[in-house]
C-alpha cells in the first residue's frame, strides 16, 4: 500500500502539485449563490466506495480531499482503509480536515458522497461534520449549461470538454470495489493504486471544472450542440 499507516489499517497519501492558478475569490453565481467564496475555504472531495447500490451496507474505503494552499499549490490527501475496523479512524481523520466555514466541492456529491458519509458517521455514532457546510455540487450547473449539448454530463466528459483532460490507462470507478476487495483477500495492491490515481485525477478535475464554470458566471453557454 502506498502512503503512511497513520492508524491500524488506515493509510494516508499526500501530494502537493502545481495545478492551475485560482483567484482569491470564486464567483458562485453559476451555482445561484449570492456571494463569492474565498478559495482558501474550498475543499474538493470524492469517495471511492464498496458499491453504488446505496444503503447501510455501502461504505467508503477511500476518501480523497484537496485544497489550494496559500502559495497557490494544490494539496491532495487520500485516506484508504485496508480493514473494516479502520473505518472509524478514517471518518475521524476526515472530520479533522473540515472547518466551520469550509465549502465542499463535489460532482454529484450532494446525492451520493455526502449522504453515504452521513450514514457512515451515524452508524459509527460520530457527529456528521458535513452538516451545515456549504456545498458546491458541480454536476447541477454543468447539466444546466450542457445537457443536450454534450453526449452526457459525467465528470469524464466535463473534464475533456472544459480542461482537455483525456485519461490514459484509467481504472473506471465502477471497478474500484473489485480492486479493494481483491486486495483485502490477499491480492496485489496494483489496481488499488490505480484507484488512488483515478481519485486524485477526479480531485484535480473538480478544481479545474470549478474554475471553468465560475469564470462563465450566470451567462448561458456558448457551446454548439453535437451533430
Amino acid at each position: 500500500m502506498p502512503g503512511e499507516e497513520i492508524a491500524s489499517g488506515l493509510f494516508l497519501t499526500e501530494a502537493v502539485v502545481d495545478w492551475l492558478s485560482p483567484p482569491p475569490l470564486i464567483d458562485t453565481t453559476f451555482a445561484r449563490w449570492d456571494e463569492a467564496v474565498g478559495t482558501a475555504r474550498l475543499l474538493h472531495f470524492d469517495t471511492e466506495t464498496t458499491g453504488l447500490a446505496g444503503g447501510t451496507g455501502t461504505r467508503a474505503f477511500m476518501i480523497g480531499a484537496a485544497h489550494w494552499e496559500q502559495n497557490g499549490r494544490f494539496r491532495i490527501r487520500q485516506l484508504t482503509i485496508t480493514t473494516m475496523a479502520a473505518e472509524t479512524a478514517m471518518l475521524r481523520t476526515f472530520a479533522g480536515w473540515l472547518r466551520d466555514d469550509t465549502v465542499l466541492v463535489s460532482y454529484n456529491g450532494k446525492s451520493y458522497d455526502a449522504p453515504l458519509l452521513a450514514t457512515r458517521y451515524r452508524l459509527a455514532r460520530l457527529p456528521n461534520p458535513l452538516t451545515g457546510l456549504g456545498h458546491l455540487d458541480l454536476l447541477h450547473p454543468v447539466r444546466r449549461r450542457w445537457k443536450g449539448v454534450w453526449e452526457n454530463c459525467r465528470l469524464a466528459t466535463a473534464e475533456r470538454q472544459l480542461l482537455g483532460v483525456v485519461r490514459d490507462d484509467d481504472l473506471p470507478g465502477s471497478e474500484a470495489p473489485a480492486a479493494w476487495l481483491a486486495y483485502l483477500r490477499g491480492g496485489p495492491a496494483t489496481n488499488l493504486r490505480r484507484v488512488a490515481h483515478h481519485n486524485a485525477q477526479d480531485l484535480r478535475s473538480l478544481a479545474g471544472v470549478l474554475l471553468r464554470v465560475s469564470g462563465l458566471g450566470a451567462c448561458p453557454p456558448a457551446a454548439v450542440p453535437i451533430a
